[in-house]
């Protein structure tokens, strides 16, 4: 049993977002908005739902836009308060004292294990959460608390996990799963990006994490991979050759905004949820079909 609650959060936030060129030349891809918040936002208010308030994100070049998206805006804050337009000064300066919100630089883009690596001095001996910026999560942080409860039950890490079509598996971290119980596995092994007919199994893993500090001793043993990357499978893999590791497995909630049709998708959906735009989204929706002839 681990005697530390888990305060903390690391959101590696240092890739390139090539799939979404040109808007990403200018822009972080993190920052790309999902109806009217910036995706690292909605990942932000995640891990703060499920307590972790001590967040670090992991940026590379060209990332300024995230650290000024969560600071303070003193002239735009004043305008608002001259306009008398309270809500939407509340939503402005909410984004700036949601977190405590550090920042370090992966100066090499050397893979997630790497970026997850140099977090090490700011965690320290305690356990934290890894949330990635390409994964949103719309399921009221229920994902995480269960991770977090799960760490605080065994004292060990979990990975969440999802089933995917088989010929996808290729595309992510797969495990070899022993059951628990409802939605609980033990990890019994771990690869990347295994072809289908060498996959263990159709659970992938899924952008969010919950480790033991023990994950940065076998981040500093790994060799580099392909195209010389660190990746975080082989560490997990590592970890479990002296640790029990946990897998999670969720059905729904999450959208890969790395994915154009996933980031389509989310504005979508997420617009429609909201009472202020739902019926006219629903009602143009519907319109268009009609008009395609889709229907």
């Amino acid at each position: 049993m681990s005697s530390h609650a888990i305060t903390k959060a690391v959101i590696p936030a240092a890739g390139l977002g090539t799939r979404f060129l040109p808007a990403t030349k200018s822009q972080p891809k993190e920052m790309l908005p999902i109806v009217d918040k910036p995706a690292i936002q909605y990942v932000i208010e995640e891990a703060v739902r499920a307590g972790l308030t001590d967040i670090l994100v992991v940026t590379g070049r060209g990332k300024r836009a995230i650290e000024d998206h969560f600071d303070r805006n003193f002239e735009l804050e004043y305008y608002l308060e001259q306009q008398s337009k309270t809500d939407l000064l509340r939503e402005v300066q909410l984004t700036s004292e949601m977190a405590d919100i550090h920042y370090i630089r992966q100066r090499d883009p050397l893979g997630l294990g790497h970026a997850v690596s140099v977090a090490r001095e700011h965690v320290g001996n305690e356990p934290f959460a890894v949330l990635l910026g390409d994964d949103i999560m719309v399921d009221d942080s229920k994902l995480l608390l269960s991770m977090i409860d799960i760490h605080a039950r065994y004292g060990r890490s979990a990975l969440a996990l999802k089933k995917v079509p088989h010929e996808s598996i290729s595309s992510y971290g797969c495990v070899e799963p022993e059951p628990v119980h409802d939605g609980l596995v033990q990890v019994r092994s771990i690869v990347e990006k295994p072809k289908p007919e060498d996959a263990p199994s159709d659970l992938a893993v899924i952008g969010r994490y919950v480790f033991t500090p023990e994950i940065f001793d076998a981040l500093d043993r790994i060799q580099p991979g392909a195209g010389g990357e660190l990746q975080l499978t082989d560490a997990i893999s590592l970890l479990l050759e002296t640790q029990t590791v946990y897998g999670c497995v969720f059905e729904s909630g999450r959208y890969d905004i790395g994915q154009k049709i996933d980031f389509l998708r989310a504005n979508v959906e997420l617009a429609l949820d909201r009472p202020d735009l739902g019926p006219e989204v629903a009602e143009f929706l519907v319109q268009l079909v009609k008009d395609r002839g889709l229907i």
